[in-house]
C-alpha cells in the first residue's frame, strides 16, 4: 500500500472530523477491510489483527506473535500480542486520546453491507471511552471507484447485454414463427451460452419470466419448472454479465416484451408508470450531479418510489430502486435504497449503479425496467445498457 493511499484516507478522516480509522478483521469476516488493505482472500490468517490509521500521524499495525508478518506490506509501527489481555491492552494503547473512531459498522444495523465488525469488538472499543462511527461515509472511495480500464469493461458489458436482449427477442419470435416450442429455460440457456461464447461470465443464470412468473422479482426457471412461451404472453428478461478478465465490471439490464402485435392497455399503463419512475430518478441524479451536489442512494430511491406511490402502486414496488455495480453484480458501494435498508452513502464520481423500478401484480404480471448509470469525472451521469421506451412486440 502506498503512502498516498494512507494520505487519502487521512484526508477523509479530517473531513469528517474522525480521529482515526480502525480496520479490524478475524478470519476474513471484514471483507471491506481486507479489500482496502490489499489482503488476498486466499491468504490464510488465523488470528485477529487490526490496522490503525490516525487522522494525522503514522499508522500502527496490531498482529499476533504467531503471525507477525501478515501486515508487512503496510507502512507503520507494529504492535504484537499473544494473550487476550495483551490484545485488549493494545487496543487501549491504539485508541488513547481518540474520541471518534471509524469502523465497518452501521448504527442500528441500518446498512448491513458495511456491518462487518462484531458486537463484542464494538464493546471493547467503546470501553476505551471512544465514540464508534461508521466508515461507510468514505469507504466506497476505496472499494468501488472505477479506473479507466474498468469503465471500458463496464461499457463493453452493457453494450453486449443490450445486443443480447435483442437477440433473445429474436430467438423467441423466430421460434414462434416456425412453430417450434420455446420456454423460459430455453431462453435462459440461449442467453447463458451467448455470454460464454462472447467471452463474458456471470455470477448466476439470467432470468426469463412469463406472465405471472414476472411478478416474482427473483423467479428462476429450471428445466423442470419452465413455462412455454406463446402468443399473448408477457415476457421479462433480466441479464447481467462481465468480461472474463481480471477486475472487469458488470453490466445489468432488464427488458420486457409482449408476444403479439399489440400489448394490452393494462400492460402498457404499468409499463409507462415504471418507465416514468425510472426517468424521474435518472433526471434527479443528473441534475444533482451537475451541481456537484451528489445525492444519497436512499434519496434517489425515495424520488423514484414516490412516482409509483402517486400512481397508486406503492405496495407493488417491493424492492429497492437499484444497486451498486462493480466486479460483483451487486457491488460494495451505495445502493438506491430507502426501503430495505437506509443507505445514507452518497453516489460518488467514477462509480456505477442500476436504476430498476418495478411494479409486480401478483398472479398477473410484473414490469421491471433496468439500465445502469455511470457517474463520470465531469459531474455528469451516463446511462448505459440502453433505454427501453415501450414494450417490445414479438
Amino acid at each position: 500500500m502506498s503512502n498516498d493511499k494512507i494520505a487519502e484516507a487521512q484526508a477523509h478522516l479530517q473531513r469528517y472530523d474522525f480521529d482515526g480509522w480502525l480496520l479490524y478483521d478475524f478470519q476474513g469476516s471484514n471483507t471491506l477491510a481486507r479489500a482496502f488493505l490489499n489482503i488476498s482472500s486466499d491468504l490464510l490468517i488465523t488470528r485477529r489483527y487490526a490496522y490503525w490509521i490516525p487522522a494525522r500521524g503514522e499508522p500502527i499495525k496490531l498482529v499476533h506473535k504467531i503471525e507477525p508478518h501478515v501486515l508487512d506490506h503496510l507502512p507503520g509501527q507494529i504492535l504484537t500480542y499473544l494473550t487476550w489481555e495483551e490484545f485488549e491492552s493494545c487496543f487501549a494503547q491504539l485508541l488513547k486520546g481518540s474520541q471518534r473512531v471509524a469502523l465497518e459498522f452501521s448504527p442500528r444495523g441500518s446498512l448491513p453491507y458495511v456491518s462487518k465488525v462484531d458486537g463484542g469488538i464494538l464493546d471493547l472499543i467503546r470501553s476505551c471511552h471512544v465514540e464508534v462511527v461508521s466508515s461507510a461515509s468514505f469507504l466506497q472511495y476505496f472499494t468501488c471507484v472505477l479506473d479507466d480500464e474498468q469503465v471500458a469493461s463496464h461499457l463493453e458489458a452493457a453494450h453486449f447485454l443490450s445486443q443480447l436482449a435483442d437477440s433473445a427477442w429474436e430467438k423467441i419470435a423466430g421460434s414462434l414463427r416456425s412453430n417450434q416450442r420455446i420456454d423460459e429455460y430455453s431462453v435462459v440457456k440461449f442467453m447463458r451460452e451467448e455470454m460464454r461464447s462472447h467471452g463474458f461470465i456471470t455470477e448466476a443464470d439470467p432470468i426469463c419470466a412469463v406472465n405471472a412468473h414476472s411478478a416474482n422479482p427473483h423467479f428462476a426457471p429450471t428445466p423442470q419448472q419452465s413455462e412455454a412461451i406463446k402468443k399473448g404472453d408477457f415476457v421479462l428478461i433480466d441479464l447481467w454479465c462481465k468480461k472474463n478478465a481480471p477486475r472487469a465490471v458488470y453490466g445489468d439490464i432488464t427488458r420486457v416484451a409482449f408476444v403479439d402485435d399489440r400489448a394490452p392497455q393494462r400492460h402498457q399503463e404499468i409499463f409507462q408508470i415504471v418507465r416514468n419512475a425510472q426517468r424521474v430518478a435518472t433526471n434527479y441524479v443528473i441534475q444533482r450531479c451537475a451541481k456537484r451536489d451528489y445525492p444519497q442512494g436512499g434519496e434517489v430511491d425515495q424520488v423514484c418510489r414516490q412516482v409509483i406511490i402517486d400512481a397508486g402502486y406503492g405496495e407493488q414496488f417491493i424492492h429497492r430502486t437499484g444497486h451498486n455495480i462493480y466486479t460483483q453484480d451487486h457491488g460494495p458501494g451505495a445502493h438506491l435504497d430507502s426501503l430495505e435498508t437506509r443507505d445514507f452513502r452518497e453516489l460518488i464520481p467514477r462509480t456505477c449503479f442500476s436504476i430498476e423500478p418495478g411494479i409486480y401484480l401478483k398472479g398477473e404480471f410484473g414490469v421491471r425496467l433496468e439500465y445502469d448509470v455511470l457517474l463520470v469525472d465531469d459531474h455528469t451521469a451516463q446511462v448505459t445498457g440502453g433505454i427501453q421506451e415501450e414494450i417490445v412486440l414479438l
